[in-house]
């Protein structure tokens, strides 16, 4: 399927694109209760929600639309999506093995009156398509939610294809 117009495909795997970005996984995340955080079925991998967690510490805590902005959520959602992405290493031994995205879900916990989730799921998309190429695109859902654990802004949900 060719690029589409305007976008340049993105050469090198995923190793050598975090290289180029300058991005160094963060240590992989630990499971807050009974469950893994990683589970393979076919050609898919699929991780736990990961959270906005830097060193073993939420690193943006809060409510988008009451003490949180548009940006923060941003960060946190591309917080998230660097965890997401050092679980996936852990689970498969190299990153390489990853082919692409195929769906992301961002849950946020909102007010009522906020309505601009798309912008804050950015801070994920716009991260994994600088590591696998805009070109190849993924699917997303991304909704507001009532609260979510220790106070996090975001939860991101992956679904990879594996090479």
């Amino acid at each position: 399927m060719p690029a589409p117009s305007g976008k340049k495909p993105v050469a090198g795997s995923p190793n050598s694109r975090l290289r180029e970005l300058g991005i160094v996984l963060p240590a992989p995340p630990t499971p807050l209760g009974a469950y893994e955080e990683s589970s393979d079925a076919g050609s898919l991998l699929f991780l736990s929600g990961t959270l906005p967690v830097v060193n073993g510490k939420l690193a943006i805590a809060g409510r988008l639309g009451e003490n949180l902005s548009v940006q923060q959520g941003q960060e946190a959602a591309r917080i998230a999506s660097l965890n997401a992405l050092a679980a996936a290493k852990q689970h498969l031994g190299d990153l390489d093995r990853l082919k692409k995205l195929i769906k992301l879900t961002v849950l946020m916990a909102t007010t009522e009156q906020f309505t601009e989730h798309a912008q804050v799921a950015d801070g994920a998309s716009n991260l994994f398509a600088q590591i696998f190429g805009a070109e190849i695109g993924h699917v997303r859902l991304v909704y507001g939610v009532q609260s979510l654990p220790i106070d996090a802004p975001v939860i991101i949900d992956t679904i990879f294809e594996m090479r």
